[in-house]
């Protein structure tokens, strides 16, 4: 069965960013002159799929609104004659159509993902973190729906980091079947330093069974009480094959604010319209 469908999981505190994020999502954070969620729905577009599933909570409503018709902003940039941005504010609203559920309590990435259950239906579906930046030639999304479509597993994306940093995202060890893809044969959440099995960690991508409902289901919460979606695929491995894909492109951790002004300097430093005033004031900066 083809992938239709992706969840999109913005349900998140942003307790990092406070206090900024007392009133605006994280996800709406800008990028240059984009929202970081806009970056993540585009690359859904791009890979094909057009059914976004948006897990949000309370607080979260101005990211439905950000991909809605504002007609009075369409006049003004009517009558002021500026077609350029009037044309990419009505792409913007064309863009999609989103179905948003509630997380009501956070209780993890694995009950964030189960909330969308009904949503999803009998199906396997695309998860995405916008905290998880991907900047490729091919969007990493497709690259994975074709691995689905081929071997008929789960997948999920990784990246080796370095050591220091392995007990900051759940680790998967692997077996090599392909160039830059492995089969996957035991998974962890940010393991200590004397636990660590590699160093391809798990970044924000996943083409799930549905399945993974019925693990998320059964998976006893971990630490601070949440459910750990790591944790749901690590039971999902007992009963099918989940693979590892070792993607090709610049990622971007933008879910701590350092992490956040590297993805901004990254992005703006590819506009051309941006780019040579920037690269000369960073040169002072550093003369």
């Amino acid at each position: 069965m083809r992938v239709r469908k992706a969840v999109i999981i913005a349900a998140g505190k942003g307790t990092r960013f406070l206090p900024v994020t007392r009133s605006l999502p994280k996800e709406m954070l800008p990028l240059v002159d984009r929202p970081i969620i806009q970056y993540v729905v585009e690359e859904v577009l791009t890979s094909g799929l057009s059914h976004i599933i948006m897990v949000t909570s309370r607080g979260k409503s101005l990211m439905e609104d950000y991909f809605d018709r504002i007609p009075e902003l369409e006049l003004f940039l009517e009558q002021k004659g500026d077609g350029e941005r009037l044309e990419e504010m009505r792409r913007l609203s064309d863009m999609i159509g989103i179905h948003t559920v509630r997380q009501k309590e956070q209780l993890g990435l694995g009950h964030a993902v189960l909330t969308a259950r009904d949503a999803v239906g009998d199906e396997p579906f695309a998860v995405l973190l916008p905290d998880d930046l991907i900047d490729g030639e091919t969007p990493c999304l497709a690259r994975m729906m074709a691995i689905y479509e081929r071997y008929g597993g789960s997948v999920i994306a990784v990246q080796r980091v370095r050591d220091e940093d392995t007990r900051r995202y759940g680790i998967v060890t692997a077996e090599m079947v392909a160039e830059k893809l492995y089969r996957v044969t035991g998974l962890v959440e940010k393991p200590a330093a004397e636990d660590v099995p590699s160093r391809l960690a798990i970044v924000g991508r996943y083409i799930l069974s549905p399945q993974i409902f019925d693990a998320i289901s059964v998976t006893p919460p971990g630490k601070a009480g949440e459910i750990q979606l790591t944790d749901a695929l690590e039971i999902l491995l007992q009963k099918e094959a989940v693979y590892a894909f070792e993607f090709d492109g610049d990622w971007y951790d933008t879910g701590t604010p350092l992490g956040w002004l590297r993805a901004n300097l990254a992005f703006a430093l590819k506009r051309p319209d941006i780019a040579p005033e920037l690269e000369e004031y960073l040169k002072g900066m550093n003369g």
